[in-house]
């Protein structure tokens, strides 16, 4: 199957990515490199993922001065060697088989670009019903204007440097703005697949208020263009350890 550069993005996330990347070292497709890209953490995430350089042969950690997630995704496509690409948050958890499956329906689909659904597995029934909304969310959009979730989403070295990556001047929604960006010359679905992300955002913020500020945010999009100047006013990188 084809090699992958999978690039995580990293803030203070010394307590989660240690078991993105033990998932990713148990992966039956094992043709991939890992890229770390740090946001000048100020714990010890550099350290714990340095910690699984025996585990995962080809991994680089790199540490910036600057602090961005589309700067992060950026920078990690840029040092990758593959060109399939796969961005993943560190905080986001993935089954042995995931790559297998996802690359089989990448390729027989002929996909550059795709997004996956999010798990509720283990979680109450509120949340599958609020998840199961979500994803048909995703899916209904993917076919007219995408509404991606960045924190799993494939794309290739081609497409990204052809669209120019993430706008870095986006506040809200970049994920979302990448994938509508590329479907206008590639087709964008969401495939078959999914992931498991910690539930802290949710918790913390509100799964109704958040669901609600994302709807908000795309169908603003959708009418007036993407926003670069906060007009949202949205919190990033809150988030407290999770238990």
């Amino acid at each position: 199957m084809t090699p992958v550069s999978i690039v995580i993005i990293t803030l203070n996330e010394e307590k989660r990515i240690g078991r993105l990347l033990y998932d990713l070292s148990k992966q039956s497709h094992q043709q991939f490199e890992v890229i770390v890209v740090d946001s000048n953490s100020e714990d010890n995430t550099c350290e714990v993922a340095k910690g699984f350089e025996q585990a995962l042969p080809s991994l680089t950690v790199h540490k910036m001065n600057e602090r961005g997630t589309s700067l992060g995704r950026n920078t990690g496509a840029q040092i990758a060697k593959h060109e399939r690409l796969l961005f993943l948050d560190a905080d986001v958890r993935l089954s042995p088989t995931f790559l297998t499956n996802a690359l089989y329906e990448l390729d027989n689909r002929k996909l550059e670009v795709a997004g996956a659904y999010m798990a509720a597995k283990d979680l109450s029934v509120g949340y599958k019903l609020g998840y199961g909304v979500f994803n048909a969310g995703l899916f209904t959009t993917s076919f007219f204007f995408p509404t991606a979730v960045g924190a799993c989403m494939f794309s290739t070295k081609r497409v990204h440097s052809e669209i120019g990556g993430f706008d870095q001047t986006i506040v809200l929604c970049e994920d979302c703005d990448y994938a509508n960006r590329a479907a206008k010359t590639w087709r964008y679905r969401m495939i078959p697949v999914s992931f498991w992300f910690d539930p802290r955002r949710l918790e913390q913020d509100g799964f109704v208020k958040m669901g609600l500020t994302y709807l908000k945010a795309n169908v603003r999009r959708f009418f007036l263009g993407e926003m670069r100047n906060n007009e949202m006013e949205y919190q990033f990188d809150h988030y407290k350890d999770a238990k």
